[in-house]
């Protein structure tokens, strides 16, 4: 991948909230979850590493805990969102799948 590929816009992505989005990375088709802190946002596989399955509990819609951890709605597994790692439950230890992204020009976008 040469070109940035734009995702989002930033302003779609709730601040401290998330967005899924679909893209191809290596000729496959991938769902994303998108978190936003700010101007900042953080890209994972929308893939738990526990059981393969998607984290959303309906499609784009996730499962945030008091603690702010994104968690997975088959199993219950804890992810901290400032790193992808598994804080409780079933895979603890393991890791979400990180996505490089880039802000340019109000657009989330995949890094080259």
């Amino acid at each position: 991948m040469n070109q940035p590929v734009s995702l989002i816009a930033l302003d779609a992505v709730p601040d401290g909230g998330f967005t899924e989005v679909e893209v191809v990375i290596d000729g496959d088709a991938e769902s994303l979850v998108l978190h936003r802190v700010g101007e900042q946002v953080r890209g994972y596989l929308n893939i738990c590493p526990h059981a393969g399955r998607r984290l959303d509990w309906a499609p784009g819609q996730f499962l945030k805990s008091r603690e702010g951890h994104l968690v997975c709605a088959a199993h219950g597994a804890s992810f901290a969102l400032d790193s992808g790692e598994c804080v409780a439950g079933p895979c603890k230890g393991d890791h979400l799948r990180a996505v490089a992204l880039q802000i340019r020009d109000g657009q989330v976008q995949l890094a080259p």
